[in-house]
């Protein structure tokens, strides 16, 4: 990631900003669909994210975190969805969103519904979006022993599935 350009959207250039959103916007869909399944919730948490990350990427400290950091805001985001959801019952429920055949990562996401939810976003920070175990640890605000250890566990884990 070019940090000249971090550095330029925290200046207020917006063709800078536009073009970072632009760099992230798989790896940002990528892990919001790790948590959420309605493509709708997927595009509000995903604008929500854009316009914060807008409003607030002056008070990004470290521009080298800028992928970092607008993670983290999309997982704050994602989490406020399932919280409100949690707290109502639907009337009736939502068709559950199918995973289109042409989708290249239809057997990595059914792959890792094998795993635990707080075990989920770990496995699609590290092996799906390519941060290390220090930055998913920071990302979520965890110990880097534990991102480790849930990795470990995670991969044995998803082992037997794959062989039984």
């Amino acid at each position: 990631m070019d940090m000249l350009l971090v550095k330029r959207a925290q200046k207020g250039d917006t063709d800078a900003f536009i073009q970072l959103i632009e760099e992230n916007k798989t790896a940002l869909y990528k892990v919001a669909k790790g948590y959420l399944s309605s493509e709708e919730d997927i595009a509000d948490v995903m604008q929500d994210t854009i316009l914060s990350a807008y409003e607030h990427i002056g008070e990004l400290k470290t521009a080298s975190y800028f992928k970092t950091w607008i993670t983290r805001i999309l997982i704050n985001r994602c989490t406020d969805v399932i919280r409100r959801q949690s707290r109502f019952v639907p009337m009736e429920y939502a068709k559950e969103t199918e995973a289109s055949e042409k989708d290249s990562n239809y057997e990595f996401y059914e792959l890792l519904k094998e795993l635990p939810e707080d075990d989920r976003i770990i496995f699609l920070l590290y092996y799906g979006e390519g941060f290390n175990s220090r930055e998913v640890a920071e990302i979520l605000n965890l110990n880097e022993n534990t991102v480790k250890s849930r990795l470990r566990r995670g991969r044995k884990k998803l082992e037997q599935a794959i062989c039984y």
